[in-house]
């Protein structure tokens, strides 16, 4: 599945020419498992959360940097959804919406949420970090794939979403 995934994935880019570099590696489930194997890439890494807000059931996918620390009490209070309100949801609601599973979270898989459910934060860092590249997970944990900051703005309104930048440390 995560293949023809992948490959919609590579075709809508195309679409876009948007041109991307990619890493293959063994499957990783935590940024530490990762790392190693994208030690030697020219960008910079990205982590990704998908997160629910508990009270009024809204879905927020973050990518920060790979090395800084989200801390969703902090994050809730800056996206007024009340300290505390922010939990990672479950796998079932991210196959649903982003067509991945626990591993795979990643801002390419907004391409599959039709509806615009899912609220998309983004760390300011890879954005305005002066990085040649940000690397996300092209829908599998196999695999990363990078693309230039501002490929992934087009990508991104391309797919209907509109980031929120957030400082994360």
């Amino acid at each position: 599945m995560s293949a023809d995934l992948r490959a919609e994935l590579e075709a809508f880019l195309d679409t876009l020419n948007i041109h991307t570099t990619c890493v293959e590696h063994p499957p990783v489930f935590t940024v530490e498992e990762m790392m190693p194997h994208l030690q030697d890439v020219s960008g910079v890494v990205s982590k990704n959360l998908f997160l629910k807000d508990k009270k009024k059931k809204g879905l927020w996918l973050v990518s920060a940097r790979h090395d800084h620390q989200v801390n969703l009490n902090d994050l809730a209070k800056k996206l007024g959804v009340g300290s505390g309100n922010l939990r990672f949801a479950d796998e079932a609601t991210m196959l649903e919406k982003l067509k991945v599973g626990q591993g795979c979270a990643t801002a390419l898989a907004l391409l599959f949420d039709k509806d615009q459910s899912v609220k998309f934060v983004l760390d300011r860092d890879l954005m305005e970090g002066g990085h040649d590249m940000v690397y996300f997970h092209p829908m599998t944990n196999a695999a990363s794939m990078g693309l230039r900051p501002d490929d992934l703005l087009r990508f991104l309104k391309a797919t209907g979403h509109e980031p929120v930048l957030e400082s994360f440390e």
